[in-house]
């Protein structure tokens, strides 16, 4: 919704969104095939552009700072949170472990 209570007629807010999103996504693949680093500064890098998009998306597109109910977005966040760590957690220990 717009500052004076109807709808906008264009989403400017998730085109931005979108756009930076797909900026993130392709730097992030720049810096992995050709930039050149060292691995690590390659794994630190992705992880930090992951964290950005992940954020950016969580206020561009989840529209988490327009909620009154803050202790439920807290509770969702935190969750999610968990999920993506035991993902993450358990690709990695199969992918070390079982493969």
């Amino acid at each position: 919704m717009g500052t004076n209570g109807h709808h906008e007629s264009f989403p400017w807010k998730h085109l931005i969104g979108f756009v930076l999103s797909l900026l993130l996504t392709f730097a992030a693949l720049w810096v992995a095939l050709s930039s050149g680093l060292p691995l690590k500064a390659v794994i630190v890098v992705i992880v930090l552009f992951a964290m950005i998009q992940a954020s950016l998306q969580l206020f561009m597109f989840m529209h988490v700072a327009e909620s009154d109910s803050g202790k439920v977005q807290t509770f969702n966040m935190v969750y999610s949170f968990f999920i993506a760590v035991v993902v993450v957690a358990g690709s990695v220990w199969v992918m070390q472990f079982v493969l």
